[in-house]
């Protein structure tokens, strides 16, 4: 019984150690063990679990330590009766209170849940991509890149002792000056844009930024202006505040600047990486949209990702850099290059919307991890972020290449390269393919790819089913350089395979 109720995997990155005390404290809780009966000793536990005696010693110290058990002499280890304590007089009352209700008079959720986001339709990934041997997949890391070394340096010295005593109180609304100050510094002076520190809000990720901006910026006589195809959980954000989602169509160029942009309050953009097709908004189309926001009166809000993996010789200036009146919200994060799993994340604009943003952020989490802003401070300090980007552009324009001379060799004009770079491809395939299907039909064969239907308008608002469905968005970010060209061929073949009619 104890072999399968203490069972240890001796494969994970958890120790024999922290998993043996982890079983045993849950054990505990659960009432599993007698408390008038000592638990067995070390040298009869470790012969069952098959592990060392002294594994199981220092597991019984350490959860003496933290309370879990009490020592007693000659007589071995006991459940702690303090750590029970009124454990069974809530159990007691729980049952006692089970009993007085009735049945048949569980909620009605549907009828009480006023907001029901799970309905929306949202990008779907396979949780266990890094088995797949051609993982295409948009917005993973390749973990063989990651600077874990640099990166537990950061982590240990931010719990110092003299950090620790910064960062460990609670902050109400103040984000770590420290990381405030690198991307003041070092992150957007890259992008031309020059801003004071009360500029600048730190977001759990940039989807944290664009749920607050919407709150302040929208309501159900708002216009809110959206890429199509574009960013979908923009889309389902702005839905949330009964806002008037306008699809604004792009080109080879990006979002074509016209008079549809009028008729907008708000306005999301992305003019780097266009979300999903990767092409850039040309610098006079900025300026042309810059203009027109300032006589139409909107706010532009501009998500600047993936700009540190352009391979082109000169960046085209950030919208926010050529923004004079301070219409232009910048929202930027750490994902792309750092890791999507931290999401730290920051916004950019002028003092009136942060002081607003700040305060309704403070009603949601008052502030993101304290620990992990000085963490991915240091991080930036010591020049880990600027080398980690320098790698990351020279293996990604690698794949890159090879990415466009597969598709080029198997499925030809499919797609364009991306002359931004960044990490992915946003693929045109047969006008009889039903992307959605060859998803599922690839995942047999190893292969991940992204349906493309649901960034378009048409597919995301009221389930309509008319958007193209022929697109898909193949990433790069994470899928072995040597994979590339049989991953994309075996691709090909299947889209050969796929019925015609």
């Amino acid at each position: 019984m104890l072999e399968q109720l203490l069972k240890l995997e001796p494969r994970s990155d958890v120790s024999l150690q922290v998993q043996l005390r982890q079983k045993i404290a849950d054990a505990i809780m659960r009432g599993v063990f007698p408390a008038d009966k000592a638990l067995p000793s070390s040298r009869k536990l470790s012969s069952q679990l098959h592990v060392a005696r002294n594994t199981v010693v220092l597991a019984y110290e350490h959860l003496e330590d933290d309370g879990y058990l009490v020592a007693i002499e000659r007589r071995g280890y006991f459940v702690n009766p303090e750590i029970l304590k009124g454990r069974a007089k809530y159990e007691a009352q729980r049952k006692e209170a089970a009993l007085a209700v009735p049945s048949g008079y569980e909620p009605d959720w549907d009828q009480l849940i006023k907001s029901q986001q799970h309905k929306q339709r949202n990008i779907e990934k396979p949780k266990n991509w890094q088995r797949y041997k051609y993982p295409f997949i948009y917005g993973q890391i390749d973990t063989d890149l990651f600077p874990t070394h640099n990166w537990r340096e950061c982590c240990r010295d931010s719990i110092s002792e003299t950090d620790i005593r910064e960062w460990a109180s609670d902050h109400y609304v103040l984000d770590d000056p420290m990381l405030i100050g690198e991307i003041r510094t070092r992150i957007l002076p890259r992008r031309g844009i020059w801003v004071d520190e009360d500029q600048i809000m730190i977001t759990v990720g940039t989807q944290q930024g664009l749920y607050i901006l919407s709150k302040m910026l929208l309501d159900q006589n708002s216009v809110m202006g959206v890429e199509d195809p574009g960013y979908t959980d923009v889309r389902n954000i702005a839905s949330l505040s009964n806002a008037r989602i306008l699809p604004l169509p792009i080109d080879e160029n990006g979002l074509i600047v016209d008079n549809a942009l009028s008729a907008c309050d708000c306005l999301y953009v992305t003019p780097s990486h266009q979300s999903p097709t990767t092409v850039t908004l040309p610098l006079e189309r900025r300026k042309q949209l810059l203009a027109m926001a300032a006589k139409d009166n909107f706010v532009i809000i501009e998500d600047d990702y993936e700009f540190e993996t352009s391979f082109a010789a000169e960046h085209t200036p950030a919208l926010k850099s050529l923004d004079t009146e301070g219409r232009v919200i910048y929202a930027g994060s750490f994902s792309k290059i750092l890791a999507p799993g931290l999401r730290v994340g920051y916004i950019v604009a002028s003092k009136e919307i942060i002081r607003e943003a700040i305060a309704l952020r403070r009603l949601m989490v008052r502030h993101p991890s304290a620990n992990n802003q000085r963490s991915v401070a240091l991080f930036i300090s010591r020049g880990y972020y600027d080398a980690l980007a320098a790698k990351l552009l020279k293996v990604y324009e690698r794949r890159w290449k090879a990415m466009a001379d597969a598709l080029a060799k198997y499925l030809p004009q499919s797609s364009s390269p991306p002359s931004f770079g960044g990490s992915s491809y946003w693929v045109r395939g047969p006008e009889y393919l039903d992307a959605r299907k060859l998803k599922d039909i690839a995942l047999e064969q190893g292969i991940i790819i992204e349906p493309g239907d649901i960034h378009f308008a048409e597919r995301s608002s009221n389930h309509s089913d008319n958007a193209p469905k022929n697109y898909f968005r193949l990433g790069y970010s994470s899928i072995k350089i040597e994979n590339i060209e049989p991953g994309i061929k075996l691709l090909a073949e299947l889209i050969e395979q796929y019925p015609k009619d």
